[in-house]
């Protein structure tokens, strides 16, 4: 649904260059939703106003519901009739909400309509079935000022809509909110994901917003895509940087004859009692040194760091033991076999 092909974004200022983006290629498949994370500066609110050419890239071409947009753009600084026409078909949310504080919330919705020239009668029928399907149906004649940041942010969702969109675009549409508030945003976008058919693409620096609802992710590092895919495949490449910051474990060895090993739990493997039937199996002690458990795409997910008595090539047998339940093994400060790279990326 949204393919980006040596994306590059170079910002000039001063006789200054800084590029923000510097080859991209990234693959959104229709009907997932998609996090792009990173730090401040990682180019992720770059690429994701070139994606509609909010910002028009530098060189490399977007290709969004199988529409090459940057063969649109054409020469000038002014966005052409086709263009614009392609831009309507994709909704964007924005961080600090933009609704114009001297319109009613019903009528920040008919905006959109309003400039594509729906008459009056229809753009009030849209915007109050907008507004219903955001749970704001009855604030539809208050204006922003009376509204709580995840009211505003619902109005803002709900004027995306408007187009009747197959592509809606997040901003960092959570940063601004307080985390109940941010839950609520987030499974409405998960909720309109599942009933509308829309494939979201949203930008992020909490991994907690990845976590909630994403299918699949990028991890994004000084303009460059470092790593991607679905989180399912991530939790389970060796080494992957994206799933040791979704679940973070620490602690270090209390010796140097003991192994520290980190053991991924994802899909049925992740209820079944194997730390105790290591102990048992190999009768060995074996400590805890940390955890993280959640719930990713309704199934429990989690990372444990535990600590075995010997050295690595003592343990060999009860490692394997491990990886024969169908866990993600990895060893810290040990440089991962190629074949076990290999086969942790087929996973």
């Amino acid at each position: 649904m949204i393919t980006t092909t040596g994306l590059t974004k170079v910002y000039r200022s001063r006789g200054r260059e800084v590029t923000a983006l510097d080859g991209v290629d990234l693959h959104v498949r229709e009907g997932e939703v998609y996090g792009v994370i990173g730090q401040s500066g990682a180019g992720k609110s770059s690429l994701i106003r070139c994606v509609n050419l909010l910002e028009r890239p530098t060189s490399g071409t977007v290709t969004v519901a199988g529409q090459d947009l940057t063969a649109l753009a054409g020469r000038g600084p002014r966005a052409g009739r086709e263009l614009r026409q392609a831009r309507s078909r994709i909704g964007m949310v924005f961080q600090h909400f933009n609704l114009l504080s001297s319109r009613t919330v019903r009528d920040n919705v008919e905006l959109p309509l309003e400039i594509l020239g729906v008459s009056g009668k229809e753009r009030t029928r849209k915007a109050l079935e907008l507004l219903d399907l955001v749970g704001l149906a009855d604030k539809a004649g208050s204006y922003p000022a009376q509204l709580s940041g995840g009211q505003k942010q619902r109005v803002g969702i709900a004027r995306a809509l408007a187009g009747d969109p197959k592509v809606l675009l997040s901003d960092e549409a959570t940063s601004a909110l307080d985390p109940e508030t941010t839950r609520s945003i987030l499974q409405l976008l998960r909720d309109l994901n599942r009933q509308l058919g829309l494939t979201v693409l949203l930008i992020t620096h909490e991994m907690d917003v990845v976590k909630s609802i994403c299918d699949s992710a990028a991890l994004m590092e000084k303009g460059r895509i470092v790593e991607s895919g679905t989180v399912s495949e991530l939790l389970a490449t060796p080494g992957s940087e994206l799933a040791a910051a979704l679940f973070p474990v620490s602690g270090e060895a209390t010796g140097d004859d003991r192994t520290v090993v980190d053991v991924t739990f994802h899909g049925d493997a992740a209820t079944q009692p194997v730390i105790s039937q290591l102990s048992r199996t190999y009768n060995i002690d074996i400590s805890i040194l940390g955890a993280a458990m959640d719930t990713v795409g309704g199934k429990q997910v989690g990372r444990m760091r535990i600590e075995l008595p010997g050295r690595y090539e003592d343990n060999v047998v009860p490692i394997g033991f491990l990886r024969e339940q169908g866990l993600q093994i990895d060893i810290p400060g040990r440089e991962q076999e190629p074949a076990l790279l290999k086969e942790g990326a087929a996973k």
